[in-house]
């Protein structure tokens, strides 16, 4: 069957200037055989007719082009040719009916609404049947909520307005517009009224939110709340009360305000509030802000600051330990300046300062239960109750002193039994201890060490007068530095024990009130000093190294471990001679003298040599020379030596 629309070139050359049916086809193709191919309207009457006519199956010419078909043998080709042109008139002249009635009725619907039937959703479109020749399309943005869903599914009416036919096919149809239409009646009321009008946050825009109150309407950012909001993600998809403070009908847009609305109602809260707001009112508010110093209460259209301090008779470390945003609590006004609008609140002034009763209710040596709230380098604090918080010192938690931090024995949160120490309502300071329900080591110590007990432990601390034992936990006993060695002079603990060593000592004595414990190693060998002075008399003769000198003798070794004095008066065999004694010399010396409480040993060198009289001549002579005329003062050895040939 050959296509009518596409007529063979040699016989048919179409024409675009069809305004006018009721020219002839031919006679016009033939006076202008030249446009016919160079206009390109041409084309595209040929593009839209030819899809017209395979919609309509029906169409008139169709049906008579087909015996033409089955008869072309039998007729002339110019007959031919007529017929074709007139079959394609027809249908051109159909076509273009149809297109007219269509914009004809699309201009008729104007800003009419447009009821028309949800068909589908596309990638960018709402696909609606409107009763035209094709589908109308709504942008998707336009039929979503708050979180990008669409709002309306397949067999869904709903209004809208045909804006235009798009050049790719279907007509863009606006439900916004649909929106406007229906309710600006009622909008422009409300703004007349300046009453206000219920709508819900959709979306986040520039400078704003868009809030749907029937259409869209645009509601920025500084009219949200009174105060500056910082994140307005948090109002999508909630429900406002706002005024519309601009409307443009020509261009469809809508401004709304909120703030308006709550200035107004704060105003007359505040008025309210005023008539009961004085100092020592008792008032319930809401919590509005937190801060790190307090919060902020909405007594009803005036703010009032709850400072941290007046939160609890206890601790607070932050106001949300105590309220959130949003709580309504009941607060005390404590200072209201009516000048400057400054309301200062409290809460814990609402019961009475738990304080007061104190040492009543926590006498010193009942057992008490708390809360560790806090661990610091010297202590925990422990809650006994509400407001109510004693310290246990770190010197206080254990007998032993291998504690070096609180945080080693209990941590924040833990529940802990200690004692009352000390309690002292005026500086609300209560004292604990948590050792003293433990079994104190030193109350039996003597029992366990008496004097004279050899024990072993480890060196824990030295000092410059001792050393610090460990002999258990909790019990430390001191070394004092005379008591670590008989013969060495000892400067520093150091130079006979290392820190962290195991040694043995011996129990000296025990004091457990002062919780002291003394200890000495030289204790564990025998003392040089008693096994010389049972061994040696006055009038002996020992055998001594000079050790050091000084102006006034030189000290001598003459046991291990013992030394003597050679006072420089006995240091010279000859009298009136300087000594002779130097460091590193050894010379045979003999004892004048014996001190065994002091431990000190006198010693002479000239005495060895016979040129000097015993002690007991010396004093002899003195006695003697007492009876006579001549002062002893003046008595030299060559006398003495003349007095004991004449007793001789």
């Amino acid at each position: 069957m050959p296509n009518v629309l596409n007529p063979e070139p040699e016989s048919i050359t179409l024409n675009t200037e069809l305004e006018t049916p009721t020219l002839d086809p031919a006679t016009e193709l033939e006076a202008q055989p030249s446009e016919s191919t160079s206009n390109p309207e041409t084309a595209e009457a040929h593009n839209i007719a030819a899809p017209a006519l395979d919609a309509d199956a029906s169409t008139e010419p169709v049906a008579q082009a087909a015996p033409a078909e089955t008869h072309h043998s039998s007729v002339a080709p110019a007959e031919h040719s007529a017929e074709s042109m007139d079959d394609f008139s027809a249908a051109l002249e159909a076509f273009e009916r149809e297109q007219a009635a269509e914009a004809a009725a699309v201009e008729a619907y104007g800003d009419k609404l447009v009821p028309g039937t949800v068909i589908k959703q596309t990638e960018k479109y709402l696909v609606v049947d409107v009763g035209l020749k094709s589908e109308g399309l709504v942008p998707l943005e336009q039929v979503t909520d708050h979180t990008g869903a669409v709002k309306f599914q397949p067999g869904e009416v709903i209004d809208v307005v045909i804006e235009r036919e798009e050049p790719e096919g279907g007509y863009l149809v606006s439900y916004e517009k649909a929106q406007r239409l229906r309710v600006w009646d009622t909008i422009e009321k409300h703004a007349n009224d300046k009453t206000p009008i219920v709508g819900t946050v959709v979306s986040r825009v520039k400078g704003g939110l868009t809030v749907d109150i029937g259409m869209k309407a645009f509601l920025p950012g500084s009219q949200l709340e009174i105060r500056p909001v910082r994140n307005l993600d948090g109002y999508l998809g909630t429900q406002i009360e706002v005024r519309v403070i601009k409307l443009n009908k020509k261009r469809g847009n809508v401004v709304v305000s909120r703030k308006e609305i709550l200035e107004e109602e704060q105003t007359a809260k505040r008025s309210t509030t005023l008539e009961h707001l004085g100092e020592g009112a008792v008032l319930t508010g809401t919590v509005k802000n937190l801060t790190d110093y307090g919060a902020f209460v909405d007594l009803g259209g005036i703010d009032g600051l709850l400072h941290i301090t007046d939160m609890s008779w206890g601790r607070l470390t932050h106001p949300r330990d105590l309220v959130n945003v949003g709580d309504e609590i009941q607060v005390k006004v404590l200072k209201f300046d009516k000048d400057k609008q400054r309301v200062s609140l409290g809460f814990k002034q609402l019961t009475p300062d738990p304080w007061l009763d104190a040492s009543e209710r926590y006498p010193v040596g009942a057992h008490v239960h708390g809360r560790v709230l806090s661990v610091t380098d010297y202590g925990a604090f422990v809650e006994l109750e509400q407001g109510i918080e004693g310290l246990v010192h770190l010197s206080e938690m254990t007998w032993s002193k291998r504690l070096k931090h609180p945080s080693k024995l209990v941590k924040p949160g833990d529940e802990v039994d200690t004692v009352v120490l000390s309690v002292n309502p005026a500086d609300r300071r209560i004292s604990l201890g948590m050792k003293q329900l433990l079994e104190n080591p030193w109350e039996n110590l003597t029992e366990r060490y008496p004097a004279g007990t050899v024990v072993e432990g480890r060196v824990r601390n030295l000092t410059d007068f001792g050393a610090f034992i460990e002999i258990e936990d909790g019990i430390d006993g001191l070394v004092h530095v005379s008591n670590l060695s008989w013969t060495k002079r000892v400067k520093h603990p150091s130079e006979v024990v290392k820190k962290g060593e195991k040694v043995k000592a011996v129990v000296l004595g025990v004091e457990p009130q002062n919780r002291r414990l003394s200890l000495g190693i030289k204790q564990l060998q025998p003392d040089v000093w008693e096994s010389f002075f049972a061994t040696h008399r006055v009038g002996d003769v020992v055998h001594g190294k000079v050790l050091r000198t000084a102006q006034f003798g030189a000290f001598v070794e003459i046991a291990e471990g013992v030394e003597g004095l050679c006072h420089v008066s006995e240091a010279s065999e000859v009298p009136g001679e300087p000594s002779k004694l130097e460091v590193g010399q050894e010379h045979e010396f003999k004892i004048i003298k014996i001190n065994v409480e002091e431990k000190k040993v006198g010693l002479s060198l000239r005495a060895v040599s016979g040129h000097e009289a015993s002690r007991a001549q010396v004093e002899s002579y003195k006695e003697h020379a007492h009876k006579q005329p001549v002062s002893s003062s003046t008595t030299t050895l060559g006398d003495l030596i003349n007095w004991r040939k004449n007793e001789r």
